[in-house]
């Protein structure tokens, strides 16, 4: 055992206090300063036994006496240095330091009753699971839990979303039965409408509804926690349930009817304001959001409204009226465009005048100037300020394009100004009511400068047709190349022959001639125009541009060329062309009293155009019947075929491409008239003659 200085050692004899001492051998020790040493107590053994002396553990014990021992000197503690906590130093094997240890915590557990620590693990688990099953959620919906109805309750959330589409997506789609409330409430308000939830943009949300449901945990299972009914999930596009209930509110309200004055005659009419209710859009979107697939609602939905009352008053209808309606009818407008002068009459611009209420109820005025310019009865007053452009007017000198006449500028009035110019001048008296018109220039498609750029360089076709002369035919045939001459078609443009003719009465020009209707000749306004459309179509043909819509006459007319002659008839048959040359078309028509010719000025896409008339086949000889109505015409017979004509497109010399046109015609019955009058003699003589007529019903 190691010495410990100035106290005892092994091979000395302890002091008798040393020995007697109950305390541990180093209980009185204290740190000392440094220089001190100390020694360590000697491994004891693990089991507890009586405590020896030196003597006998067989070491030599003298025998002398002791020296007198000298008490340790422990130096004092500065004054600087804190107090510090004494070692625990443990006694040896049975002494008292052993036994004042206290037993650890797994000598604790050692000693307990082997029941008891079995029960106390198996509660140790069973308070630790509950204790994560209150944190973690089910995976189930809780029992209880209902949807209008549908129990959901113990099934997993995709299984719940599945039940309840099937349960109530068919309800989904169903219509909402509604009524718009009345304005007093005594009466039942509208009539029962309905309201498609589809078109309004109301749809269940069955995965938001489910995620709402309640999954109680492993505790709350246990402890025997259960759903309730839950509201389902709507979803609502405003815009377009907003659309429908408006809609719909127009069917069960009563309009409000503002102040207002129209003009009629000349002379102010004033509208008198109305109270009116009107659908409260924003409360029947909340009514109907919540009645939507909700069972406790009673159907029909009512739906709120709201009164409406006019802003405009008694006051403000007399005041537009002294201040603006009664000024505006006193006199008539001026308006001047070059050099001259057009006077608007009060009746004209009032067709396009009102007063209508702003937000705050003040009447002000409108005039729609648009409207007003397209009247007939201003176009006819403002007539001497406005002017259509005008093409140039082309010929032929020899085989070279001519302008005979230059174009002329337009001038119209410009719609959207018309307002503004005329509306200040409505409030003015005396020559204050005058103002210059606003025109524009419009600028004519043809000019002298522009026919290169157009193409307009050479003849390509030009073709006559000669008839006898009569009195009709001069007419009308002189009439209809009037409306004709000067066509313009420009590249990919279709030309019609009744748009651009018009109908043929006498309005238009025409005069009562020979018609062909129900496979005789007849009379009726327009009879000789056909000769015009057969000289249209053959000019189509040797240009080499496409016929788009084209007729034959029922029967063959002998003096036009078979298989290749047009009739028409308005509103039923028309002559029409597409000008696919690639280049502009400028068409040239005039008539003499015996003949017609129409030239189509341009560029020709081909060298030649060869007209090729197969044989006639197919003919059926005519028969003879006796015509009894009073307008009775004698007809000449005439033998009906089938007749095959071939377009030849030719560059330099050779073919290019063949198109074939086939004709049917009937035969020509003779019609022999009975003595009851029937029609002139000059209509009968034009018919034997072969009248090539208009095939008109």
């Amino acid at each position: 055992m190691p010495a410990i200085p100035g106290i005892c050692s092994e091979v000395t004899e302890c002091t008798p206090s040393s020995l007697s001492s109950p305390r541990p051998r180093f209980a009185n020790l204290r740190r000392v300063g440094p220089g001190a040493s100390v020694g360590t107590a000697p491994p004891h053994s693990a089991r507890p036994g009586p405590t020896h002396p030196p003597s006998a553990r067989g070491s030599p014990v003298s025998h002398a006496p002791p020296p007198p021992a000298e008490p340790p000197r422990i130096p004092e503690r500065p004054a600087w240095d804190p107090p510090r906590a004494e070692p625990e130093v443990p006694g040896e094997a049975g002494g008292p330091g052993d036994r004042d240890r206290r037993p650890g915590a797994l000598e604790r557990f050692a000693a307990l009753p082997r029941p008891a620590v079995i029960g106390g693990v198996v509660a140790l688990g069973i308070g630790g699971a509950l204790l994560i099953g209150s944190f973690i959620g089910g995976d189930t919906i809780a029992p209880g839990t209902t949807v209008n109805g549908v129990d959901i309750g113990g099934l997993s959330p995709a299984a719940a979303e599945e039940r309840l589409a099937e349960e109530l997506g068919p309800a989904a789609e169903e219509p909402i039965e509604i009524v718009i409330a009345s304005p007093d409430g005594a009466d039942e308000g509208s009539g029962p409408l309905e309201l498609d939830p589809t078109a309004a943009g109301l749809a269940p949300d069955f995965a938001a509804t489910v995620e709402r449901a309640d999954r109680p945990t492993l505790l709350g299972r246990v402890l025997g926690r259960t759903g309730g009914e839950l509201d389902p999930v709507v979803t609502v596009e405003e815009e377009r349930a907003r659309g429908e209930l408006a809609a719909l509110g127009e069917e069960g309200g009563t309009e409000l009817r503002e102040g207002a004055i129209s003009f009629e005659e000349g002379e102010p009419v004033v509208t008198e304001p109305v109270a009116g209710t009107a659908l409260d859009v924003d409360g029947a979107l909340r009514e109907i959001r919540y009645a939507y697939l909700n069972d406790s609602v009673e159907r029909p939905v009512e739906l709120p409204i709201e009164q409406a009352r006019p802003l405009t008053d008694e006051a403000e209808i007399e005041r537009a009226l002294r201040e603006f309606a009664e000024p505006a009818m006193s006199a008539p407008v001026t308006l001047t465009a070059g050099g001259e002068s057009v006077s608007v009459p009060p009746t004209v611009l009032g067709d396009h005048l009102r007063m209508e209420a702003e937000g705050d109820g003040t009447l002000v005025p409108e005039l729609d100037g648009a409207a007003l310019a397209g009247d007939p009865s201003f176009l006819s007053a403002t007539e001497g300020i406005v002017q259509q452009p005008r093409d140039a007017v082309l010929g032929l000198d020899g085989e070279n394009v001519v302008v005979r006449e230059d174009a002329r500028i337009g001038r119209e009035l410009d719609a959207d100004r018309l307002t503004d110019t005329i509306l200040p001048l409505l409030t003015e008296e005396g020559t204050a009511r005058s103002a210059e018109a606003p025109v524009k220039e419009t600028e004519p498609r043809l000019t002298a400068d522009n026919l290169d750029e157009l193409g307009i360089t050479e003849q390509m076709s030009s073709f006559t047709i000669n008839f006898d002369p009569a009195p009709y035919r001069i007419t009308n045939i002189g009439r209809a190349a009037e409306l004709i001459n000067g066509s313009l078609v420009m590249p990919g443009e279709i030309w019609s022959f009744n748009e651009t003719v018009g109908e043929r009465t006498e309005e238009n020009g025409f005069v009562e001639g020979i018609i062909i209707l129900d496979d005789q000749y007849q009379t009726a306004a327009g009879g000789g125009v056909s000769a015009v459309a057969t000289t249209m179509f053959n000019a189509v043909f040797f240009a080499g541009v496409k016929p788009v819509e084209y007729g034959a006459h029922s029967f063959y007319i002998e003096r036009y060329p078979e298989g290749r002659e047009a009739t028409v008839a308005w509103g039923h048959l028309d002559n029409r062309f597409e000008n696919d040359s690639g280049n502009a078309v400028y068409i040239l028509a005039s008539s003499t009293d015996t003949s017609v010719t129409i030239t189509f000025l341009g560029t020709r896409k081909y060298d030649e155009i060869e007209s090729v008339t197969g044989p006639r086949t197919n003919v059926v000889e005519p028969a003879t019947r006796e015509g009894v109505a009073d307008d009775c015409v004698p007809q000449p017979p005439l033998e009906g075929f089938d007749v095959e004509v071939e377009r030849v497109f030719k560059n330099g010399g050779e073919e290019v491409k063949r198109e074939s046109y086939r004709t049917r015609y009937t035969p020509r019955d003779e019609v022999v008239c009975e003595d009851s009058g029937g029609a002139s003699a000059g209509a009968a003589e034009a018919a034997a003659d072969g009248e090539a007529a208009e095939a008109e019903e």
